[in-house]
């Protein structure tokens, strides 16, 4: 007896379970309480370091872990950030782009008071120390100009500045995370120059650089028709 043919049209198991997966994953995405959930998620570190600050636990230097430790969850934020379009596109979960204006905004949230962090405890909120110490050390200098340029990015994240400024242009200066990315691996690397501690910076580096790359190869290399979005 031969085996019984599958109706005309049907999809294959593997093919149709996929379809499912993405099916669901795109239901997820889009329930009301998934934004809401990532806003808690995202704010979970930030309620843990002021809860150690007040606890006293954060070790023999409070401050420099305080500072660091704000540093690396706007590292960790801008990684994500950068992930969304390689992730929508590639496994074809369109609504991961609503979550990527809030993600922007905690990677801009994380690196302000990083920068706080900074001026409060390096500098006693001294302004005319903080000018003058910006422009000699490296690490300072290029942490500073990558937060103005997020600045930049959270100013003009929002409906009315993509209407003022046309999509081309916002599009445009939107762009500048990338810069972001580089001048934060750069910011990290001359700051572990000191004591000779590349491993981590190594680790953001190659991250950057692949999500980077991925979008260099879909904008120049991949097959005509293929191009990734000109969004971030």
């Amino acid at each position: 007896m031969g085996s019984a043919r599958p109706p005309e049209g049907a999809h294959p198991a593997p093919h149709g379970g996929r379809s499912l997966s993405r099916a669901a994953v795109q239901r997820a995405l889009l329930h009301p309480l998934a934004k809401p959930l990532v806003f808690a998620v995202w704010l979970l570190p930030f309620a843990w370091l002021f809860w150690a600050a007040a606890a006293d636990r954060l070790g023999a230097n409070p401050a420099e872990a305080l500072i660091r430790s704000l540093g690396d969850w706007t590292l960790r934020a801008l990684v994500l950030v950068l992930l969304v379009t390689p992730l929508r596109v590639s496994l074809g979960w369109p609504a991961l782009a609503r979550f990527r204006r809030m993600l922007g905004l905690f990677v801009f949230f994380y690196a302000t008071l990083h920068w706080l962090a900074y001026v409060w405890f390096d500098m006693g909120f001294d302004w005319a120390e903080v000018v003058a110490d910006i422009p000699k050390r490296p690490f300072i200098l290029v942490g500073t100009l990558a937060w103005l340029l997020l600045l930049a990015l959270a100013a003009t994240s929002f409906n009315r500045a993509i209407r003022a400024l046309g999509a081309p242009r916002w599009q445009a200066l939107h762009r500048l995370v990338y810069a972001v990315a580089v001048l934060a691996v750069l910011h990290f690397f001359w700051m572990r120059a000191g004591k000779h501690d590349f491993n981590e910076v190594a680790v953001y580096a190659v991250l950057f650089a692949a999500l980077l790359g991925w979008r260099a190869w879909r904008r120049w290399g991949a097959p005509q028709g293929r191009g990734v979005s000109s969004r971030i």
